[in-house]
């Protein structure tokens, strides 16, 4: 098909792979009213690093639009454990699914990958022209390296066989479908957790790491389902797409923000032995603001609702490891 041009996406088939996570779930609710036929399937059904099943399954259910949100993920820690499944197992999803999206003539495809894509040392805010321009963060190389095959297979696509493949690079997510576990999980759900435990228990204080200067952006979850469902019918180019929320915080403050909407009142206590990592990590969002399109929660806001989410999840059962 010709590259270029709005696409519509009311009565396609569209694949969204890697549904049940955080960003694709959310993927799916937004998908929900674009008058379109929302394609999943579970690990169960179909295993996406079998590049055989992934054929077939695409051969015979011919979607139309595909968003490769699959991908095996976490912490540093695990980052650091399993170098080899990182890099491994998310190489596979993700060429498997490009590759077999392009035999069965799938007309766009979106890969989501990582803001980790980016130099340790990269220029700040980091624009999409900072991709490989010098090495990586060591504790997340792994994913980052299989997530930047990614962005190059969707390109590869393009510039060989004329598909219309785009890539888009998120932020910091955090919203409902979170992780939570405080041995995995990022900093804004982690933190979160450790203000309703404190609440809970009456701690006089709560301890964070570093100094809390270390400054971060962060992005609804819904807001980047968004963003991807408006990149996949407007978008049509050759680059990567940074999205991102345009501002960054201090993890003090954020910490702070946190205690506030969660209603815990104790102390704030630093443990200086631990690092504060990078100084600052912002995207440069201006390519996709001036596309037309800018994120609808604002922190707070986002805050509030995924903490209303985390304690409906509690009292229904659903949260482990909790208190």
């Amino acid at each position: 098909m010709a590259l270029g041009g709005t696409y519509d996406l009311a009565g396609k088939r569209v694949f969204v792979a890697g549904h049940r996570g955080m960003a694709g779930s959310a993927i799916v609710r937004r998908l929900r009213s674009e008058d379109c036929e929302i394609l999943t399937e579970t690990r169960d059904t179909l295993d996406l690093m079998d590049q055989a099943a992934v054929r077939a399954w695409f051969a015979e259910t011919r979607p139309d639009a595909v968003f490769v949100a699959a991908a095996k993920v976490g912490g540093i820690l695990a980052n650091d454990t399993y170098p080899a499944d990182f890099l491994y197992d998310n190489l596979m999803i993700e060429a498997n699914v490009i590759e077999a999206a392009h035999r069965s003539d799938a007309e766009k495809l979106l890969f989501l990958g990582s803001s980790c894509i980016y130099p340790k040392f990269a220029n700040q805010p980091m624009g999409e022209d900072e991709l490989l321009t010098g090495a990586l963060e060591p504790t997340n190389e792994w994913y980052a390296i299989a997530k930047i095959a990614g962005i190059k297979l969707a390109q590869a696509y393009r510039k060989q066989h004329g598909r219309d493949y785009i890539s888009a690079m998120p932020t910091n997510l955090y919203g409902p479908g979170d992780n939570f576990s405080l041995k995995s999980s990022h900093v804004l759900p982690a933190l979160i957790r450790k203000a309703h435990e404190a609440k809970l228990a009456g701690d006089p204080t709560m301890e964070m790491w570093g100094t809390g200067s270390a400054m971060r952006e962060f992005l609804h979850v819904d807001d980047l389902a968004d963003a991807c469902v408006f990149l996949m019918k407007e978008y049509s180019g050759d680059s990567h797409v940074n999205v991102g929320f345009g501002e960054d915080i201090s993890i003090l403050d954020l910490v702070r923000l946190v205690n506030e909407v969660v209603g815990f009142e104790g102390e704030i206590v630093h443990d200086t032995s631990k690092p504060d990592g990078t100084p600052k990590k912002l995207l440069d969002s201006s390519k996709l603001h001036a596309l037309g399109w800018k994120p609808s929660h604002g922190l707070r806001e986002g805050i509030e609702q995924t903490y209303a989410w985390f304690r409906e999840r509690l009292d229904a059962g659903e949260m482990r490891e909790v208190a």
